[in-house]
């Protein structure tokens, strides 16, 4: 006989799966649609996806041990690294010619981090397959979409074209997490038909370094699949070192590129400038000219208008040699950190790390909150991923004969 319906309901474990399931959707359907069409989609929906997500722990008590999770994000080394970068963020505060912006930009990077630790603490300790689902369904229709907008040109709602550009770029970041959701469950057909997808709709787009990130993620992916351990190390090499050896790249590329380019080419030109921003000043290399200065240096004729835009180049000048090898154990420690939880992820994680680093070092504006925000997406959506692999096989049925 079944249990009345009164005694066996939860509506506080019924309200909690509603605003879970909101939330997820936000992530996972809402963010890269709209990504398309308002520049500030991602802004203005991941904090709200997240309070959802919190709402929906507090409502259901789900998630627990939050005291360790939080010592256990704090002490690693990838942590500890991250703490020292923020400090010295802040200590470059005291140097700054934009006291103001510097610090509005401070205050907007801290609140990035909190989010995406409040995020990472709301998370399940298991994730439900139908909720993931939705990320692979979200991003194919942004890339239809994307594909069909390149085709008639750029939306009316955006004359410059920004938003379908940063909607490119998040659609980029979010292929990868989608991709190993797929491969993880053994669907690798949908997988390679969604990648083909958004690659098509990043080749129609006016702007070219979405799909330069994609194709860099996309040979992660290929060394990772065949050695894991390879895969990762290679990518925490390659993203560490070059932010390491960032000053020398001008002194050695210009003269190749002025070969192959030409002396008046804007690559040359560009690498030139740096060359000359380390010669004129080359004490600033160690405590760097303080936060904001390479964005705001250039309205004021600080720095030169050619300089260039990669955030290579913006590490060094604005936080010098202690900002760059805080960022480069932050880089390394967390490549290793997320490449050895689950193999199977392995290959998309590396893809997404080599993509965003790919897109940086290319110059899309790294230092925007929407960049940021895309980032936290990426990072908890895999977090979601990796608590949905609890099991991948369905258990057999076992029968019995009766005697």
């Amino acid at each position: 006989m079944a249990r009345p319906t009164s005694l066996t309901a939860d509506p506080s474990a019924d309200a909690a799966a509603i605003l879970r399931r909101v939330g997820f959707a936000i992530l996972f359907f809402a963010i890269p649609l709209s990504a398309l069409f308002a520049r500030r989609a991602v802004v203005a929906l991941a904090p709200v996806a997240v309070v959802l997500l919190i709402l929906a722990s507090v409502i259901d008590g789900r998630t627990k041990h939050l005291g360790e999770k939080v010592r256990i994000v704090v002490g690693s080394p990838g942590g500890m690294a991250g703490a020292v970068l923020l400090l010295w963020t802040a200590l470059s505060l005291l140097w700054t010619p934009f006291m103001s912006e510097a610090s509005e930009r401070l205050l907007n990077i801290a609140t990035m981090a909190l989010m995406a630790l409040a995020g990472y603490l709301a998370l399940p300790d298991r994730m439900r397959s139908a909720n993931l689902y939705i990320l692979p369904v979200g991003v194919g229709l942004a890339a239809l979409t994307g594909m069909a907008m390149a085709f008639r040109g750029t939306g009316p709602q955006d004359p410059d074209g920004q938003s379908i550009e940063r909607g490119m770029i998040v659609l980029a970041l979010m292929l990868w997490p989608a991709v190993t959701w797929l491969h993880s469950r053994g669907r690798n057909l949908e997988a390679m038909l969604l990648g083909i997808i958004v690659a098509g709709s990043a080749l129609l787009a006016s702007d070219g370094s979405s799909l330069q990130g994609l194709a860099v993620g996309a040979v992660i992916f290929v060394v990772t699949a065949a050695s894991p351990s390879f895969g990762s190390r290679l990518t925490g090499w390659l993203m560490a070192g070059l932010l390491l050896v960032a000053p020398v790249l001008p002194f050695i590329l210009k003269p190749m590129f002025e070969i192959f380019l030409g002396a008046r080419a804007p690559l040359v030109t560009s690498l030139n400038t740096w060359r000359m921003v380390i010669l004129n000043d080359p004490l600033s290399l160690i405590t760097g000219h303080g936060l904001e200065t390479a964005l705001r240096g250039r309205i004021i004729g600080l720095v030169p208008p050619s300089a260039p835009h990669t955030f290579l180049f913006e590490i060094w000048y604005e936080l010098g040699l202690v900002g760059a090898v805080a960022g480069a154990v932050l880089l390394y420690r967390s490549v290793l950190g997320a490449g050895g939880q689950r193999p199977i992820l392995g290959p998309g994680i590396m893809a997404a790390f080599a993509t965003a680093y790919a897109l940086g070092c290319l110059g899309i504006g790294t230092a925007q909150v929407w960049w940021f925000t895309a980032l936290v997406v990426v990072v908890l959506i895999f977090v979601a991923i990796e608590r949905g692999q609890f099991r991948t096989t369905r258990p057999k049925a076992i029968l019995r004969r009766t005697p």
